[in-house]
């Protein structure tokens, strides 16, 4: 079963970023005030992007990171960023161990 993590536009120009299963249903629970408080607040416009993953974990792992972001990197990401998108993409499926490796190795690779 896919998972999805979705970016919507809301009112006010605001961008919300959630976890789904099904994003159009999803949607539709945030436009009809039921989705989340932030949504209720400010009603989503829009789905701005969707991004598609193997699994629960992954999702929630890329849905933190994009929310980490600052405002004109969502942007960005909203208008379709490829290498941003491929940047938080990177590792979403490692163990801690294998991050902590993979981070010693490119450190090592820059300093060369």
């Amino acid at each position: 079963m896919p998972h999805f993590v979705y970016m919507l536009r809301c009112a006010g120009d605001r961008i919300y970023t959630g976890y789904a299963v099904d994003v159009e249903a999803r949607f539709e629970q945030h436009k009809s005030g039921k989705g989340a408080k932030f949504t209720k607040a400010f009603p989503p416009e829009c789905v701005l992007r969707k991004f598609e993953l193997n699994s629960r974990e992954e999702a929630l792992r890329l849905e933190a990171r994009i929310k980490k972001l600052p405002r004109p990197q969502k942007e960005l990401l909203a208008a379709g960023a490829e290498a941003l998108a491929a940047e938080l993409l990177a590792g979403l499926g490692e163990t801690l161990e294998e991050s902590r490796a993979r981070k010693r190795r490119e450190k090592r690779e820059k300093s060369i």
